[in-house]
């Protein structure tokens, strides 16, 4: 409780920038704002007053900006100019999209990742350890929207056993749903794997070199016993910092993603909205965006601390 209370008035104080820095989308817009949401075939004086006026324009930025921070903090993100939906709603409608294919990418790449980091640990040096690096180096040079579209040809266009495009709900077919998910996900899920297994492959070469695996082994454990009870967690707290981190990453190449697959995401809901010009969309779905990553990771230091006895211990001793 206390590691959680010390961390909270720097969450804050994150949360408080990244909202401040999202409301300058609209307000730092060149000319007037208004115009720039509506556009020029739409801007009739009628509606830029009603915009105006609903955005209260007029009013000093800080006043609005503390205005617009109360609605957000309740749900309230504003409605759309193009569509007349609540950008709450549209948001809520598409996150489970992006969620699942993010969930799908990294449980992918970790579910990769483990074994053959902890082979290429132990095999440091030797045939297994060199293809595995080299093909992490491999898979960490091709961008995600190129490893989609090999994807789409091998295994949508050639072989013709998924599909290319669309969606289906989990709700509607379970089976469809899954198919459709599997490529977007794994486009996602290739340079993960490769920042995973290097990541574990580096802190457990040098948990393999420690006092207790040697004991371990003079005691005459199995090595796949030493490698998952004693040498698989010491070695995975850098590797759940980085997977926090990436969930930021994940969230972000999902909009390219789910624009090659027609996903009906927050990430495709965000390109159509830029080239919808719904800013308003965009300051939402950047706040919801920008707010969940801060909150992710905050979790995963929280996690990391209580995981890693060296830093509680290594707190106590400083204040001591």
């Amino acid at each position: 409780m206390r590691a959680v209370l010390r961390r909270l008035p720097p969450l804050i104080a994150t949360l408080l920038a990244v909202s401040f820095l999202t409301f300058l989308l609209t307000s730092l817009l060149p000319g007037d704002p208004a115009e720039q949401i509506l556009g020029p075939q739409s801007a009739t004086p009628e509606r830029l007053a009603a915009v105006r006026a609903e955005l209260r324009l007029d009013d000093a930025l800080p006043v609005r900006y503390v205005r617009w921070l109360g609605d957000a903090a309740t749900g309230d993100l504003g409605r759309s100019y193009r569509t007349n939906q609540q950008v709450r709603d549209a948001i809520i409608e598409r996150l489970p999209v992006t969620v699942q294919i993010g969930g799908m990418a990294i449980g992918f790449a970790l579910l990769v990742a483990v074994p053959l980091g902890m082979i290429s640990a132990y095999r440091s040096g030797g045939p297994v350890d060199r293809v595995v690096t080299g093909g992490s180096f491999m898979l960490l040079s091709i961008p995600s929207f190129m490893m989609a579209l090999v994807l789409i040809l091998v295994f949508a266009v050639n072989l013709g056993w998924l599909p290319a495009t669309g969606w289906t709900r989990i709700s509607d077919d379970l089976g469809q749903n899954l198919r459709a998910a599997l490529l977007p996900a794994a486009s996602l899920a290739v340079g993960e794997l490769a920042v995973y297994t290097r990541l574990l492959r580096s802190d457990m070469i040098g948990t393999l070199q420690e006092d207790y695996i040697a004991l371990a082994r003079a005691k005459g454990m199995p090595t796949f016993w030493i490698l998952l009870r004693h040498a698989l967690r010491p070695s995975s707290f850098s590797l759940l910092t980085v997977v926090g981190l990436q969930v930021g990453a994940v969230m972000t190449g999902s909009v390219v993603i789910e624009t090659l697959f027609a996903l009906p995401g927050v990430g495709r809901l965000l390109v159509d909205s830029v080239y919808q010009r719904d800013l308003i969309m965009v300051q939402g779905i950047a706040l919801v965006v920008a707010v969940s990553y801060v909150l992710v990771n905050f979790i995963v230091d929280i996690v990391y601390s209580y995981l890693d006895p060296r830093i509680r211990h290594g707190r106590t001793a400083a204040r001591t």
